[in-house]
């Protein structure tokens, strides 16, 4: 479908790629990968001929249809569900085009134009866009208000939607996750796994692209690598390549050994055996990509905070309101030194209501709260980045905090956090929301804190901060509550889960498998109770029709589904056994390396597949 041969582009004096090549066939589902600046979306521009090579030869199949997520905020009266409709605009043609063939008494005209609405689903549009909308969080009366009615993130939203609908045949996603909370972001996630077209998606959440891409292109150097497999697969094998220079092998050793104390460490809590499992098979991925971690701008570690009593804040029989509008009601909550907690819940549950109050931004009313007078709170929020002082450097940031700290130790902190060179003296208002976001990470961390609240602390942060964020919160000696749609991180730094659900927050008991179960059970109530078109209507009854039939040799099946996913598994095993073969990864083993990479692609998603379809029939059953 593409092909992109020796191909050379610069922006500006900058020199992005130097005949670089890499091929992408129809319907396949490929991650655009590297470091901020190395020319992703710049790629994207190429192939939708807003700009053109400096030199080599760009090919795309003629007559394709590309959908592309525009990050134009926009700003219309038009309803939400109409503005989604219009991202395929072909129904609305072929309905002006059969009135007036009506009125001219046309009828083969009519007949094509019936036929042709009925081979792209034109009358089920509307329908189509409701329950696109409904995925992405927005309830049936919101679908009604103007889009101008809503906040930057959420027309974010609709333009996504607005591309999901348009039935192209290649979509070019940049950052799609950006604006999306973790239900949000599950159900995009389910979309892309079923889209029949190609996909190349630009993202730095790894557990994002693990589950939805089968191919990665890596940016590096000024030229695109090709890597058979999901984003692990990628690190595992460019982690090979770069294993082979002594300095960064050592650098791996030393992260290996800290990792295993870790996960030692980790094992001894018995309490949390659950938990351990999801831990200590995400520990055990990163120890394989550890190598690459070593390529990271990125390096810095929490100070040790001061010590603090027990408990460090409690909150009992509290409610929160926004004037009228009770929020959270009858909440008990304590947290102690060392608790690694993550909130859970849909959005416009009450999360960040949640985390203002153990900030102590927000009064409760009834209740109480108690705050330990050794208590120092790091917050971390999109609003902390909004009140930065824009025409300040990451440097007076800094020395405004501690005024008699010698320059050179800031700028040996800043370093850590990417900020070098004349960077460190530079105003910020022209810095990128990443840099921002990093500066006010820096900033906290700079303060010491003993409690970290972190708000959805990876939106604009890129695949290497994350990397470094998540590693370094492994060794925070503080507590840490955290509101996250990046799951990597949630499954790498917390120990438990809360809920905030139906105004009550309280312990969740499961891990973010289970959680995703909870997720899909309460959307699809949601979608059930929706009022929408009687098409939708008429298929939601069909399927439950389905459903119940299958239900009558649900235990048949479900041993069935049992029997083939466990051999699956073996399957598996006996792959990965040989990819940690060295020799698999020599020049002359190539082509069986790419065809093992290829089949543990293809066993994950007939895992992934079968996997779901049992859980289908445990919820009919």
């Amino acid at each position: 479908m593409i092909n992109i041969k020796e191909v050379t582009l610069r922006r500006g004096n900058k020199l992005l790629l130097e005949q670089a090549s890499a091929a992408i066939f129809a319907k396949q589902k490929v991650g655009l990968v590297g470091v901020n600046g190395c020319g992703k979306t710049s790629l994207f521009s190429l192939l939708l001929k807003k700009t053109s090579p400096d030199g080599g030869d760009l090919y795309i199949q003629p007559g394709i249809k590309i959908a592309y997520l525009a990050q134009e905020v926009p700003d219309t009266e038009i309803s939400a569900l109409q503005y989604v409709m219009n991202g395929d605009p072909e129904p609305s043609n072929l309905m002006q085009q059969l009135k007036i063939a009506e009125e001219n008494h046309d009828g083969h005209l009519i007949a094509d134009l019936h036929n042709r609405l009925y081979e792209i689903g034109g009358y089920d549009l509307e329908s189509r866009a409701a329950k696109l909308l409904v995925g992405l969080g927005f309830s049936l009366d919101e679908q009604k208000k103007a889009v101008n009615a809503f906040s930057g993130g959420w027309r974010m939203r609709l333009n996504l939607a607005q591309v999901l609908i348009s039935r192209a045949d290649l979509l070019l996603l940049d950052e799609p996750t950006n604006y999306l909370d973790l239900d949000a972001m599950v159900w995009l996630e389910r979309w892309l796994q079923s889209y029949d077209g190609t996909l190349l998606l630009i993202s730095h959440d790894r557990d994002f692209l693990d589950n939805v891409i089968e191919k990665v292109i890596y940016i590096g150097n000024c030229k695109l690598e090709t890597y058979a497999g999901n984003y692990s697969s990628f690190e595992e094998q460019r982690a090979e390549r770069l294993a082979q220079e002594k300095s960064l092998y050592n650098k791996q050793q030393a992260k290996i050994e800290h990792l295993s104390k870790y996960i030692n460490r980790f094992r001894a809590k018995a309490s949390k055996a659950r938990q351990a499992q999801s831990r200590i098979k995400m520990l055990e991925k990163m120890e394989k990509v550890s190598i690459t971690q070593t390529t990271s701008p990125f390096s810095f570690k929490f100070y040790k905070p001061k010590s603090c009593g027990n408990p460090l804040l409690s909150i009992d029989d509290a409610g929160v309101s926004y004037g009228e509008h009770r929020v959270l009601s009858g909440v008990n909550f304590r947290l102690d030194p060392q608790d690694a907690i993550g909130i859970l819940g849909i959005n416009g549950a009450g999360k960040s209501t949640f985390m203002k109050t153990l900030a102590g931004i927000l009064r409760v009313e009834p209740g109480t709260v108690f705050f330990n007078k050794g208590l120092k709170v790091g917050y971390f929020a999109q609003h902390q980045i909004e009140q930065l002082d824009m025409q300040a450097s990451p440097l007076a940031h800094i020395l405004r905090l501690d005024p008699h700290v010698r320059e050179q130790q800031v700028r040996t902190f800043l370093g850590g956090f990417g900020f070098c060179s004349d960077m460190v003296l530079n105003p910020i208002t022209n810095f990128s929301g990443g840099e921002k976001a990093r500066l006010v990470l820096a900033i906290l961390i700079w303060q010491k804190p003993n409690l970290l609240l972190l708000d959805e602390p990876t939106n604009h942060l890129d695949l290497e901060m994350r990397a470094a964020l998540t590693y370094a919160l492994q060794d925070y000696a503080g507590a840490l509550v955290l509101v996250a749609h990046d799951r990597y991180l949630l499954k790498a730094t917390v120990d438990e889960f809360y809920i905030v659900d139906d105004h009550k927050v309280a312990k969740f008991v499961g891990d973010l498998d289970d959680y995703q179960r909870w997720l899909f059970n309460a959307r699809k109530k949601q979608v059930e109770t929706c009022d929408l078109p009687n098409k939708a209507k008429l298929e939601n009854a069909v399927a439950t029709k389905d459903v119940k039939k299958t239900s009558k040799t649900n235990p048949k099946k479900i041993h069935e589904l049992e029997t083939a996913i466990k051999r699956l598994h073996i399957e598996k095993e006996q792959i990965a056994s040989a990819l940690a073969d060295p020799g698999i990864y020599q020049p002359e083993n190539r082509l069986k390396l790419e065809s093992h990479l290829k089949q543990s692609a293809s066993t994950e998603k007939k895992i992934k597949d079968l996997e779901e379809e049992w859980f289908k029939l445990q919820e009919s059953a």
